[in-house]
């Protein structure tokens, strides 16, 4: 068992699964989220970090562990098409989809391959960095978890037949403490209410654990799932879902011996991972069905074998779709012109070499752009653009940089995305109160959704408690850079303050 050493003041990073800034700002008025309203009034509060893209938990926490885009760490969303070896990979979305696309290979897909072979080996997750450095690590609830620890996971008996593992058993590298269901368990006793992770009790538990018992390792990262779930069915505005997990933050404040106390010993980060649009009510005018849009083309379907004849596949992520032209002799334009015809699309996206292009269904004109270019945006990025900048709503500010408007750190994103993965695609996007659908995708009629590159989806909240460091750009690309020196600057002579 490696030996490793621990930073005076630990840091906890709580991400609550859909936390919003206004509901969390209404919870926290109102009184019903006393454990939030203390960190925020006792630390700083950023009510808009940048998300990943798509807005996709897989996506986004791969981001946050990696600090990097799609475009390198390769998962491009919980719902793509491996050109390559011309599979679904899925890593579980609706029921009725997963089932039909194989319940054995997604589970397979969101248990082992996606760390173990989606994710590349070019970048690394800051767990990997900080074990170098002899920090231990732990990762609770996350499906998003490589480390460098090899670990035996084991499937209960009555899952064994969903998985692809030789008697349920495999190894897989994780953080030195790993939680994630029945899979992995750090109380021998405890019980998840959920198979592959536990809901908000069982992930608050896990962590009180650590604390009592003083194995609290120098960096936690840990996902309260439910609000997700809720939200998706009551709307963005459901505060509920909050105050019970803020419950839960409090009874693990209340092990110290004052709250003022816990932030003493630690420094605890608290960050939504993606928004929510709130959804229409009427079906006909809410669900862009893809396969109606482009019915006159041979489309690949998800229980099938994708045969030579299919032109088309579709992998929709909810307000955010893939469509991957598998037809070599297919011209793109066609396809465009017919999405554009939609006007409830407000993003249609593709490359041609290094080269980005991007029209609408609703603003006029084309922009195109590149990286490295003369033009800067406001988080010092370099880009090579031309067109129309209102088709991005991109806007020049007095220094002559690009300001973004609803649609956040646009071109990076993008870009992200769009080099996600091998193959030749689209990358759709859905206007708010709008989604997606293709073969057996869930949607969402009067609740809400998420996947799109608007700001309702892509700005999210953090809260820094127990330090006044802040990361250089309130991105989620900053934050793995970001939380790596927080820790390592405790262990130099100089005790000031990480300057990031």
């Amino acid at each position: 068992m490696p030996q490793y050493k621990k930073p005076e003041k630990p840091v906890i990073l709580l991400n609550i699964d859909s936390l919003m800034s206004y509901p969390l700002e209404m919870a926290v008025q109102t009184g019903r989220a006393p454990a939030l309203k203390f960190l925020m009034e006792n630390g700083t509060y950023f009510p808009e970090m940048v998300s990943s893209y798509p807005t996709m938990s897989v996506t986004i926490d791969s981001s946050l562990l990696t600090g990097t885009y799609p475009d390198q760490h390769r998962i491009p969303g919980l719902n793509w098409f491996d050109t390559n070896k011309r599979q679904f990979v899925n890593y579980g979305t609706g029921v009725r989809e997963t089932f039909r696309i194989g319940m054995r290979k997604s589970i397979h897909n969101m248990l082992y391959r996606l760390n173990n072979e989606h994710m590349s080996t070019g970048v690394t997750t800051i767990y990997e960095d900080l074990a170098k450095e002899g920090v231990s690590s732990a990762s609770i609830n996350s499906f998003v978890y490589r480390g460098n620890t090899p670990k035996r996971l084991k499937a209960p008996l009555l899952l064994r037949r969903l998985t692809r593992f030789e008697k349920g058993t495999w190894v897989s590298q994780t953080t030195p403490v790993f939680s994630l269901g029945v899979f992995s368990k750090i109380r021998r006793w405890g019980f998840p209410t959920q198979l592959a992770a536990g809901n908000h009790k069982f992930t608050a538990r896990d962590l009180r654990h650590l604390i009592r018992t003083n194995k609290l390792p120098g960096f936690t990262f840990c996902i309260f799932q439910d609000l997700d779930a809720r939200i998706h069915f009551r709307g963005p505005m459901d505060i509920k879902g909050i105050t019970k997990i803020d419950r839960e933050i409090q009874k693990t404040l209340n092990l110290y011996s004052s709250w003022e106390d816990a932030l003493k010993k630690n420094i605890w980060l608290v960050i939504g991972d993606n928004g929510h649009a709130p959804s229409g009510m009427s079906y006909k005018q809410v669900v862009i069905d893809l396969r109606k849009s482009l019915l006159n083309y041979r489309i690949a379907k998800i229980q099938q074998p994708v045969h030579k004849k299919d032109q088309l596949v579709f992998s929709v992520n909810q307000r955010m779709a893939y469509i991957y032209v598998l037809d070599e002799k297919l011209p793109l334009s066609p396809l465009i012109e017919h999405l554009k015809a939609d006007k409830r699309i407000d993003v249609i996206a593709w490359k041609d070499q290094n080269h980005i292009y991007v029209e609408s269904g609703i603003v006029e004109g084309r922009i195109t752009f590149s990286p490295g270019g003369s033009t800067q945006d406001i988080y010092g990025q370099s880009w090579h653009i031309e067109g129309d900048l209102e088709v991005l709503d991109l806007k020049r500010t007095d220094g002559d940089r690009l300001a973004f408007g609803k649609f956040p750190d646009a071109l990076s994103r993008l870009y992200g995305a769009l080099h996600s993965q091998s193959g030749r695609f689209i990358v759709v996007n859905a206007k708010p109160g709008c989604e997606f659908k293709a073969q057996s995708t869930p949607f969402h009629l009067a609740g809400a959704a998420h996947g799109s590159l608007h700001k309702q989806e892509s700005l999210v909240p953090l809260i820094i408690a127990g330090s006044t460091a802040k990361p250089i750009y309130p991105r989620f690309v900053d934050l793995k850079a970001f939380i790596f020196q927080l820790i390592m600057n405790q262990f130099h002579s100089e005790k000031d303050e990480p300057k990031l």
